[in-house]
């Protein structure tokens, strides 16, 4: 064979060879042009997503700031003027007369943190500062409530937790004995260690203790002067159990 025709045959076969690269290409070129749409569009959902959930933290932040900002300001009680003194100054711009009032004006800030970012950190955290500023103003009912949506929303996280912890406390208060028990024993044995085992012990003791049953709450007591020797409630346990013994 000549040359010329040798070299014919070689082009013709790499012309072959790439019109069916082309060809298959062609033929797979939907194909391709899906997948990579289909990615592009799960990158920008879940660039929107990230986007819009680090913009409702960001906003969920700035509303609670405002309330801790609330619960952090002075306390200064009126000054009443006396006769033939000067008028006394106007209190500082921020403060409060009580803190009661201070309590006051920061559970709606808590409250609308929570209602409006209900499954952010900050959202979780005010509802339970809401429920903890309301117990404090002996409005047990509205502190319940608001533990209870804790409770409903985050049941297993730290939150829930707490919110389960402060039900139990309000519980004793209440006379539930029974109730507060059972929620502090259950807690007690949560493996998760979010919560301090040696506080809870000792809050089940004092709940043993109010429902009469001293046997439990000797041995409650016990556990935490023996198991968490080290622990700052230790004091407080073994004081409980002198006082049993006494």
């Amino acid at each position: 064979m000549k040359t010329s025709e040798r070299q014919h045959l070689k082009h013709d076969e790499i012309s072959d060879t790439l019109q069916q690269a082309y060809a298959r290409f062609d033929k797979n070129r939907s194909i391709a042009t899906t997948v990579v749409g289909a990615v592009l569009i799960v990158a920008v959902i879940a660039g929107g997503l990230y986007w819009y959930r680090s913009h409702r933290a960001d906003e969920a932040a700035g509303l609670l700031a405002q309330a801790l900002t609330i619960t952090e300001a002075q306390v200064v009680p009126p000054v009443q003027a006396l006769p033939g003194q000067p008028a006394p100054p106007p209190p500082p711009p921020g403060s409060y007369p009580t803190e009661r009032a201070k309590l006051e004006a920061a559970i709606p800030k808590f409250e609308a943190t929570a209602d409006q970012y209900p499954s952010t950190d900050a959202g979780l955290f005010a509802r339970y500062r809401a429920g903890a500023a309301l117990a404090t103003l002996d409005r047990m009912a509205d502190a319940r409530a608001q533990y209870q949506k804790l409770v409903d929303s985050d049941g297993q996280g730290l939150y829930g937790r707490m919110a389960k912890l402060a039900l139990a406390q309000c519980d004793v208060q209440d006379k539930k004995y029974d109730a507060a028990i059972a929620t502090l024993r259950d807690l007690s044995l949560d493996a998760k260690g979010d919560l301090p085992v040696d506080a809870i012990l000792l809050q089940l003791g004092q709940a043993y203790v109010a429902a009469g049953k001293t046997t439990e709450a000797r041995q409650t007591f016990e556990r935490v002067t023996t198991e968490f020797a080290t622990s700052p409630y230790a004091a407080d346990a073994k004081k409980q159990l002198d006082a049993l013994k006494g």
